[in-house]
């Protein structure tokens, strides 16, 4: 059973891939002739294009957040060059793996001197902030079935963030590095996160909020939202998020974020409403993505 199982491990993330697509496709099928119905008004039009301008500034501030995150282990980077670090490389999550954004990432900050186990915590810590931030959120619009599982997540991985926690790790880290050099003659880097990282949490929990204004704008391109609903939508989009976040084999949440949010939000909106809302939020992430991404590219080239 072992053997099966080790075999299956490389493929259950495209598995479940391919069920959630399926999943998609499906309700797509089911509603096809309401979605043909839907039409955006201009008023929709400008909160899809409103949107599009609050998911962009999230992107930009998310790599504030990772200069934070850098600034925790007393490393010395400009806050410019991170964030263009951050927004050049945020587009390869979409590549297969869902990885090489973050390799892109260790490389960047490893050429400018920070040391390599800085580097890998700096990435690794970055989306663990994010997943607490988002559980954080979530929690609020949470129903009593699911209020203590996501209480137990959220201090979980605000946990494993903790110093005492991460400063062993970072021991590790450096003590493999010699290892590799084959180098008794260097003494290991002091390297530790002083206290805890209150500033890029918060800082994380902004981003969420972001995202969640850049759905919510969405939504409401489709179909008008009472004000009692605008706390469940933060708390599904923050639980739709983090799904596709660590979720594997989903490069950039593609198809998790959105089998998640129509699996909670058909109870209280249309599907064909929210099935076009996902459909565009998608649209309007991967542009303002790509356009973060070509605001990055321009300043290096200014730079140079």
């Amino acid at each position: 059973m072992k053997k099966v199982l080790s075999r299956l491990k490389p493929y259950l993330g495209w598995i479940f891939l391919g069920g959630t697509l399926f999943f998609l496709a499906k309700t797509l099928k089911d509603q096809w002739q309401q979605v043909l119905e839907i039409r955006i008004s201009d008023s929709g039009w400008v909160s899809l294009g409103t949107a599009l301008i609050v998911t962009t500034i999230a992107h930009l501030w998310s790599g504030w957040v990772w200069f934070w995150i850098i600034k925790e282990f007393n490393q010395s980077v400009n806050p410019r060059w991170a964030i263009r670090v951050y927004l050049l490389t945020n587009v390869a999550k979409y590549l297969p793996g869902n990885i090489w954004h973050f390799y892109g990432r260790i490389s960047s900050i490893k050429q400018v001197g920070v040391p390599v186990e800085i580097a890998i915590l700096s990435v690794l810590i970055e989306p663990l902030l994010m997943a607490a931030a988002a559980l954080a959120i979530a929690l609020f619009g949470s129903t009593q079935q699911s209020l203590f599982l996501q209480f137990l997540c959220f201090f979980v991985v605000i946990f494993i963030v903790h110093p005492r926690i991460l400063n062993p790790v970072i021991k590790y880290l450096a003590k493999l590095k010699l290892k590799v050099k084959k180098s008794d003659s260097d003494p290991p880097t002091e390297l530790k996160l002083v206290r805890y990282p209150i500033k890029p949490f918060f800082g994380a929990i902004c981003f969420i909020l972001l995202r969640g204004s850049g759905f919510l704008l969405t939504m409401l391109a489709f179909n008008s939202i009472e004000f009692n609903q605008v706390l469940l939508i933060f708390s599904v989009f923050s639980l739709a998020w983090l799904l596709g976040l660590v979720v594997p084999g989903a490069p950039g949440g593609v198809g998790i974020f959105e089998a998640t949010a129509l699996a909670l939000l058909e109870q209280k909106f249309s599907p064909s409403i929210v099935l076009s809302a996902v459909a565009f939020y998608r649209l309007i992430s991967v542009l303002s993505e790509t356009f973060a991404a070509a605001l990055a590219w321009l300043d290096q080239q200014n730079q140079q």
